[in-house]
């Protein structure tokens, strides 16, 4: 049986420090699906964050019930021009909302769970026959400075930070990163760690490329996910589409239809 995740301050910090308006990205993420197939549907969204993604899929979607065990104050604070849209306090790895939708999303959440098995298998308990299911995680294909460089680092030094002293850092870490970024990245090198997120980096402002960062340096507990593991969620149910397609090299992208 699961157990229920314990509450973790750093997402309710990192959401009140921060906010997360790149409707690019979003998009991206959630590709090829998008926002106009949410047109008129049941949405439930596992890990609402901060309520950005939300304010995103409100005007399209019939209703959004948006669930978060940490932040769903201020996800509710800004989004309260929405009619359409709940929120629910809850662990998305073992709630029961006793009903199923047509869309379960969940954007950047899963790898930070306790259990990422047993969170896609609920969230694939809540998906209506014939629904969507659309997932980004990390990889751990090409993400190996993150495993054996950020998370040690973190582990060890840099969760004793206060979140503000760990954001002025994630600035002076971004700022630093363009030097490299801006000039060896642009040679065509396909060869260099990060070559394809980089790419991105250039495209996104100061302040969002902050956020990658701190988001980084901040979680407190992080699963990097094989394609293997991920292709292994297809168990949970019988879909009758299951893509997973790697975006810039460093997460998955997991766009399935449950069979009706």
């Amino acid at each position: 049986m699961t157990m229920e995740q314990a509450k973790q301050t750093e997402w309710h910090e990192q959401w009140t420090l921060l906010r997360d308006d790149d409707l690019s990205l979003f998009q991206d993420w959630i590709a090829p699906t998008t926002l106009e197939d949410l047109r008129g549907k049941s949405v439930l969204e596992a890990g609402c964050g901060g309520g950005q993604h939300t304010s995103f899929m409100a005007p399209f979607a019939r209703t959004v019930t948006a669930v978060d065990l940490n932040t769903v104050d201020i996800a509710r604070e800004r989004t309260k021009s929405f009619s359409n849209v709940r929120f629910v306090a809850a662990d998305v790895a073992t709630m029961d909302l006793k009903e199923t939708f047509d869309v379960v999303l969940s954007v950047g959440v899963v790898h930070h769970t306790d259990d990422p098995d047993a969170t896609v298998k609920n969230l694939v308990r809540h998906l209506k026959p014939g629904g969507r299911l659309l997932l980004w995680v990390y990889s751990k294909e090409g993400n190996f400075l993150v495993e054996w460089g950020v998370e040690p680092a973190r582990k060890i030094f840099l969760r004793r930070l206060s979140r503000p002293v760990l954001l002025g850092l994630s600035r002076l870490i971004t700022a630093c990163l363009y030097a490299p970024v801006c000039t060896v990245y642009l040679a065509p090198l396909p060869f260099l760690p990060y070559y394809e997120y980089f790419a991105n980096f250039r495209r996104l402002g100061f302040a969002r490329n902050v956020l990658n960062v701190f988001d980084k340096l901040n979680a407190p507990q992080v699963q990097l996910l094989s394609r293997d593991r991920v292709l292994k969620w297809r168990e949970f149910a019988e879909f009758a589409a299951y893509d997973v397609t790697p975006y810039c090299g460093v997460s998955w992208r997991i766009n399935a239809v449950r069979a009706a």
